[in-house]
């Protein structure tokens, strides 16, 4: 079969479909469902994914102040940013960053499973974490996903 050649199928821009789905954080350990969440902003669930391409979905995550960390990780676990200024090293546990920012572990958790570049930026914008059951999202008509 000489000659035959086959194509690889890239999706233009206003090609791609864009699902809304709404994920309930309650009892998920936070590592487990970051990689699950992070596969769907990437798109690796579809058939057409391209990595050089956003092709992923939306995300909306309920109930995120329940989510679980395994062993003693609330209290060891800590998390590190720079204020920019001379000595300006903070870090919180796990525990307190709970209690003052309950949607950030998530957050933080996908971001760091994302590519860190243009693309990853944009990625990350998809993604919608609330710390309660309600959302703002009910005229998306967002699919319940289940991801045990």
């Amino acid at each position: 079969m000489q000659g035959v050649t086959q194509r690889t199928v890239v999706p233009k821009k206003d090609e791609i479909e864009r699902k809304w789905y709404v994920v309930d954080a309650r009892g998920q350990v936070l590592g487990r469902l970051a990689s699950r969440i992070a596969a769907i902003l990437r798109g690796k669930h579809k058939p057409y994914y391209t990595p050089h391409l956003d092709t992923g979905d939306y995300v909306i995550v309920i109930n995120a102040a329940d989510v679980v960390l395994t062993g003693k990780k609330w209290d060891k676990k800590k998390y590190f940013w720079h204020t920019g200024y001379p000595g300006g090293l903070k870090q919180l546990t796990a525990r307190q960053m709970r209690e003052r920012h309950p949607e950030a572990p998530i957050r933080r958790a996908v971001w760091g499973m994302l590519p860190h570049n243009r693309l990853g930026r944009q990625m990350i914008k998809k993604l919608k974490v609330y710390p309660g059951p309600d959302h703002p999202h009910q005229a998306q008509n967002p699919e319940p996903l289940q991801l045990s």
